[in-house]
């Protein structure tokens, strides 16, 4: 029995001493966040900024199990072709769940197709790893 107060208590003091993270949750949110954003801009060096050297991205096509994309210069140089491609594309987060260093992100991608308005919906889950992400996997419905 006191093993495992000791334990307890070990975990209270590592989860309330100043200047550890308080919320990992808060902060894997900030950095999904901040690549929402970037992306949103279209900006491949802001998204390379909050990318791990060794980020993996597994994008949603070809069918039926899309394309993976490995490491940080791989990664941006596919976003900056797709950037360039899609110019008027947006992705709109409807939720982003949160759980450790994971987040799941619920999304609308828009854009113009042969003049009308378009949409797509899918969902990312992320993977952050020491401020920055480790991984996205993108699925879509349909």
């Amino acid at each position: 029995m006191y093993r495992i107060r000791l334990a307890v208590t070990s975990a209270l003091v590592l989860f309330c001493t100043p200047g550890m993270a308080q919320n990992p949750a808060s902060s894997t949110r900030a950095v999904v966040d901040r690549f929402n954003e970037a992306f949103n801009r279209h900006d491949a060096d802001a998204l390379a900024s909050v990318l791990t050297e060794d980020t993996v991205f597994e994008d949603t096509s070809p069918a039926p199990d899309g394309r993976r994309v490995e490491g940080k210069t791989a990664v941006v140089a596919f976003w900056r072709t797709w950037f360039q491609q899609n110019a008027d594309a947006r992705f709109d987060a409807e939720d982003v769940i949160v759980s450790g260093d994971r987040a799941v992100v619920l999304w609308v991608y828009r854009k113009m197709r042969n003049g009308q308005p378009w949409h797509l919906r899918g969902v990312d889950v992320f993977t952050v790893r020491d401020g920055k992400v480790a991984a996205k996997l993108a699925y879509v419905k349909g």
